[in-house]
């Protein structure tokens, strides 16, 4: 993506209104962020939505795989002091951290193992913590991009509703957008765990 210049975070205004399709204001309303929030986004890319959250919030985590789409985020989000950037996969990597809210969008189509990221999303919230996840409605296996076939893995809503519901999570929404399903999980009053 990056070797091929393609950085949301400087879309044009029809690319940006295109891919609020999959998240847009909505989802950013749900995240309910402040000024004393921690935040993570897994799957940060080159901070096309973080770049709207991390002046919002106390702290933000980026997690994403991609060191070349870090070394991206990082430029772009280098007006904020409260934002730290992980080269890592999601599932791996030891957080030393809890957070206020977790949030992903566009990304679980890269995570098989979609149970153990909602289980693990889950255990790194604080009470009362916020999980936002986006999916797309797209039941396709592969996504071809820029002359590469890619694997992807789709979601499926009643699984990810029961993840959700199997993590601990309270679904409080559910709803459509045009090209995707986000729902939002608040973790109930409990002691978490690090992850």
């Amino acid at each position: 993506m990056i070797d091929e210049n393609n950085d949301p975070v400087h879309d044009s205004l029809q690319l940006r209104e295109y891919m609020d399709k999959w998240d847009g204001q909505k989802f950013i309303d749900n995240l309910r962020l402040s000024s004393d929030k921690d935040v993570l986004e897994i799957g940060v890319g080159t901070g096309r939505l973080a770049i709207k959250i991390c002046g919002d919030c106390h702290t933000f985590f980026g997690i994403d795989v991609s060191q070349k789409t870090i070394e991206r985020a990082a430029e772009n989000l280098r007006a904020f002091d409260n934002c730290t950037l992980i080269c890592a996969d999601f599932l791996e990597y030891q957080f030393e951290n809890s957070f206020d809210v977790v949030y992903s969008s566009l990304t679980f189509i890269h995570i098989s193992d979609k149970k153990a990221a909602i289980e693990k999303a889950s255990r790194l919230l604080k009470a009362n913590g916020r999980f936002v996840l986006s999916f797309g409605k797209s039941q396709d296996k592969y996504l071809a991009m820029n002359n590469r076939i890619l694997e992807i893995f789709p979601s499926v809503p009643s699984e990810i509703k029961a993840f959700f519901t199997e993590s601990g999570l309270v679904i409080e929404d559910f709803y459509e957008t045009e090209f995707a399903f986000v729902i939002v999980g608040v973790q109930p009053n409990k002691k978490f765990d690090i992850l």
